[in-house]
């Protein structure tokens, strides 16, 4: 099983598997999405902190990401299993509106799926609505690929893949 660290670093950001201390933030991230809908801040805390424990047991989960001179959350970025599998999980990130344009989501992605690679994972997905321009143009920045496009609940959805380097993933026993 692959086994990710808790914490990764770039040049601008700090990334840590994120908790219940990031309810608040992430709140505020679901409000700016329509589709989502909000919960109390103790709920929120409570599923944070169950979605950390389940990353301790896994070996990977989602990381805040924040800014590493001021440690201000700028959004999330990390692996989950929704519409992928924990052999080949998906590679998620979305920000907070005011930062986006800055460059974070590429940095943290690029952080995320390296750090993956290295623990042993072979194969990443991205999966993006069809609309979602900047996100497209992250995941072709860090090397992913077209797979398939599928339709869930309304939605256009491509898949995109990215293999891990040759060489920069050890073998799995």
């Amino acid at each position: 099983m692959p086994t990710m660290p808790p914490e990764l670093a770039t040049e601008r950001l700090r990334l840590r598997l994120r908790d219940g201390r990031d309810a608040e933030w992430n709140l505020e991230l679901i409000a700016e999405d329509p589709s989502q809908e909000s919960r109390p801040l103790d709920e929120e805390r409570k599923r944070l902190d169950a979605q950390r424990r389940a990353a301790d047991e896994r070996g990977f989960g989602v990381y805040a990401i924040e800014v590493a001179d001021t440690g201000e959350p700028v959004g999330y970025c990390g692996l989950v299993t929704t519409r992928a599998t924990p052999a080949q999980p998906e590679l998620a990130y979305e920000l907070l509106r005011r930062h986006v344009g800055s460059g974070y989501a590429t940095e943290a992605a690029a952080a995320v799926a390296e750090a993956a690679f290295d623990s042993g994972i072979p194969v990443l997905w991205a999966i993006v609505e069809r609309w979602n321009a900047p996100s497209f143009r992250v995941l072709e920045k860090l090397g992913f690929r077209p797979s398939r496009v599928t339709g869930d609940g309304g939605k256009v959805l491509v898949w995109l893949y990215r293999k891990a380097p040759r060489g920069r993933h050890r073998a799995r026993g």
